[in-house]
């Protein structure tokens, strides 16, 4: 997953783009991100405490240097609720543990698709039911063949789509 200037994107969004899509149209979504995934909640309260504790001198801002990539920092020192300019050894309990949660449970709310000049994926198409599988020939119209992203076929993210492409392509010439 990659964050972007525009919200997220990345292999596991693409993916699950073609499900929440038609929820997007309905309603905003909420995704939920563990932006720390390897630690239980536990052991990334006693990670944080750890750098806490290394850097009890220092503001905030600048004591979370190694939990999170260069441009996340200020994104979650802000979205923390605790003031930046705030002493580390001033941040409560509750503070800390507020800012664990939030890493663990990261929230963006998705309001939309990029639209299909952006697309990388699209959904819809001549369905399925009306070809032939072992030619790719229109069973509705006689001598008429399709393959590739012309089809209601949809696939995850990771090559599935070009193998869907070149394997009817494939069916379709040789049925032709």
């Amino acid at each position: 997953m990659l964050f972007t200037h525009y919200g997220v994107t990345g292999p596991v969004i693409l993916s699950a783009s073609s499900i929440v899509g038609r929820q997007l149209k309905k309603k905003e979504l909420i995704l939920h991100i563990d932006l720390k995934p390897a630690l239980t909640e536990e052991q990334l309260d006693r990670r944080v405490l750890r750098e806490f504790e290394a850097n009890h001198n220092r503001q905030f801002k600048n004591s979370v240097d190694s939990l999170f990539p260069a441009k996340l920092r200020p994104v979650m020192v802000e979205l923390s609720g605790i003031p930046e300019e705030k002493k580390v050894n001033e941040i409560t309990r509750e503070e800390r543990l507020r800012f664990v949660r939030q890493i663990k449970d990261f929230q963006m709310t998705l309001t939309g698709l990029r639209g299909y000049r952006e697309a990388i994926i699209t959904k819809g198409g001549v369905s399925v039911k009306e070809i032939d599988p072992g030619t790719m020939e229109s069973k509705l119209a006689a001598g008429l063949y399709f393959a590739g992203e012309v089809l209601d076929l949809d696939a995850v993210t990771g090559g599935y789509n070009l193998q869907i492409a070149w394997s009817t392509g494939f069916l379709a010439g040789t049925g032709v």
